[in-house]
């Protein structure tokens, strides 16, 4: 088992507070103080309320231990960089929002309902290397890799191909005559066009003439919007760009003692980040903790943490990840990747990713901890692939194209969860590190014949209809049938499945398994006795007649408390650690099957 934290928490998502609580902060009393306004003078100290800085000039100033104090209102600003561990935060109550766009106000009409502007600040981009244009770029055109925004009225537009393409829901740039065009009437409306790549990096570079100093900021009650690239990235040994594949570092197999001491320490709570033309936020560094914190309305992914350790998610919403529908890329609202080591994801929503995945652990990972999150309308809701150690439990996977998928990885212990039309799935495949796609990637996870150790216990299976198909999907590609002789499972039990009695139960399999003596290596059980007889595993599982509405409390409402205890069999345990992280009792486990402890 992986090594699991000592938490305070009770098993099923909480019930909030989620995303940013209303608060009002208080001054620091220690290290120097520093009040700036979007009114305020660059000359200005900034030492009392009344005589406020600007953010910029602020940031060239602060040292370790101090703190910019942000009044209310917007500053329209960005590239700003810092290398200290400085707080920033609100004053008092107030607002303050960092938007990287600039009002477009010199519209000239081009004819047949298309208006133009001049544009300096253009943000142009491409593709990752990686990327299969060959098979995306019908899905994808190459306009949308180009980071620059336009929003009317604060209403976000696609891109567009052409002046012939414009609608009112869509903006077209000539970058060769630095021209944008919009199918909207400008007058009377307010447009506005990104500005600014970024709008903080943490940097590890010298900047203002001081040496960075290896401490996170703490970054409170702060509202970033409207960025071409990213909003914040904390940077490790190596500075990024737009252009850089953001994964890099480190490269091929690494001691974790060796990356993530760069910036140690990032607190991000009460902040909000939207619309950003790639990515909300990327981090690196040991001990991030982001909390109580809104991720919305990006493009790629919202959270990206790489090459970190001991991080701790809890309490966000991130919701509406990918919304250029970029193909090709593997959108994930939340992003874990390259050799992190102990990341917890702990009650949080992630709502709405229709084309996203949720989570992703992806490669090298250890010991991760997903643990009474809530995903809803995803393309997969948790993702855990060539990596190593997780726990998975106390989660509600609600109508998700996929739950959860454990891919070409070992040791992931699933406990108590609860899948509403959401299969899981456990797959490998013959992906190596040999001549992989992706270079190096494999390299940090286990190997081919290292695939396996899984657990899969006391989970709740619902579902309601035919697209849902098997519940449980146990897979080992054909290249690999015979290659790979042992079970990746190490155990399936005490697992409930529900599934309503109708032609779509006499249909549909209830687990797909392995099969070495098929065609496909695959067998599907259409029933649970069929695959406790066949397969030899779920002994002491149940199967029932039913749907969502007949087992929950209100599964319209997103009330999955069950409505009655089942009647399952209490003999299936789940190790003490797992209890302890869960916050039941030894009694209360035995009982409950799902994220909702049995009353």
């Amino acid at each position: 088992m992986p090594a699991l934290a000592a938490m305070s928490v009770f098993a099923q998502p909480s019930g909030g507070p989620y995303g940013p609580v209303e608060k009002s902060y208080s001054v620091p009393k220690s290290g120097n103080v520093i009040y700036v306004a979007p009114n305020g003078k660059a000359s200005a100290d900034g030492s009392s309320v009344d005589k406020p800085t600007t953010l910029e000039a602020a940031i060239s100033r602060v040292v370790t231990g101090d703190a910019v104090i942000l009044r209310g209102g917007i500053y329209r600003t960005g590239n700003l960089e810092l290398n200290q561990g400085i707080t920033l935060q609100p004053y008092a109550d107030e607002k303050p929002v960092l938007k990287g766009t600039e009002v477009a106000t010199a519209w000239k009409s081009a004819g047949e309902g298309v208006w133009q502007t001049s544009w300096e600040k253009l943000f142009p981009s491409k593709p990752m290397f990686w990327w299969r244009r060959e098979r995306e770029e019908a899905r994808t055109p190459m306009h949308r890799f180009n980071n620059d925004l336009v929003f009317i009225d604060g209403r976000f537009l696609q891109s567009a191909g052409s002046v012939k393409e414009l609608t009112a829901d869509n903006y077209y740039i000539d970058y060769d005559k630095k021209r944008v065009y919009i199918g909207t009437d400008p007058k009377g409306h307010t447009v506005e066009i990104t500005a600014h790549d970024t709008a903080i990096t943490r940097t590890t570079a010298k900047v203002h003439g001081k040496d960075a100093d290896k401490k996170g900021p703490q970054i409170l009650g702060i509202t970033f919007t409207q960025y071409a690239w990213t909003a914040l990235a904390i940077e490790g040994k190596r500075h990024f760009t737009h252009l850089d594949e953001p994964v890099d570092e480190p490269i091929g197999p690494a001691d974790p003692a060796t990356y993530g001491k760069e910036v140690v320490g990032t607190l991000l709570e009460n902040v909000t980040i939207s619309f950003c033309g790639r990515v909300a936020g990327y981090f690196r560094g040991d001990g991030l903790v982001i909390r109580n914190s809104l991720f919305s309305d990006t493009s790629t992914e919202a959270i990206y943490v790489i090459g970190s350790s001991d991080v701790l998610l809890e309490r966000n919403i991130v919701t509406r990840n990918n919304i250029e529908n970029i193909t090709g890329y593997f959108a994930s609202a939340v992003k874990i990747i390259n050799q992190t080591h102990r990341v917890v994801v702990r009650d949080n929503l992630l709502l709405d990713h229709p084309n996203s995945n949720g989570v992703w652990y992806d490669v090298g990972n250890r010991d991760g901890v997903f643990i009474n999150n809530y995903v809803e309308a995803a393309n997969v809701a948790f993702m855990f692939e060539i990596s190593q150690g997780v726990t998975v439990t106390g989660n509600v996977f609600n109508s998700n194209q996929l739950g959860m998928w454990i891919l070409n990885s070992a040791d992931s212990y699933v406990y108590n969860n609860t899948f509403v039309n959401s299969p899981a799935r456990i797959s490998r495949t013959e992906r190596s590190a040999q001549g992989d796609h992706f270079d190096w990637h494999p390299a940090t996870g286990p190997g081919v014949e290292e695939r396996f150790g899984h657990v899969f216990e006391k989970n709740l299976m619902v579902a309601d209809g035919f697209d849902t198909g098997a519940l449980l999907r146990i897979e080992q590609w054909p290249k690999v049938c015979t290659k790979l002789p042992d079970s990746p499972m190490a155990a399936v039990d005490g697992n409930v499945y529900v599934r309503p009695h109708n032609e779509y139960s006499a249909a549909a399999p209830l687990v797909n398994w392995i099969d070495r003596k098929a065609e496909n290596c695959e067998v599907g059980y259409s029933d649970l006795a069929a695959f406790q007889q066949g397969a030899g595993y779920d002994k002491h599982g149940l199967q029932l007649d039913g749907s969502a509405r007949s087992l929950f409390k209100a599964s319209d409402l997103r009330n999955f408390g069950l409505r009655e205890a089942l009647p399952i069999d209490k003999s299936v345990s789940i190790p003490a650690d797992v209890t302890k992280l869960l916050g039941w009792s030894k009694k209360s486990a035995q009982r409950t099957v799902g994220a909702y402890p049995a009353k």
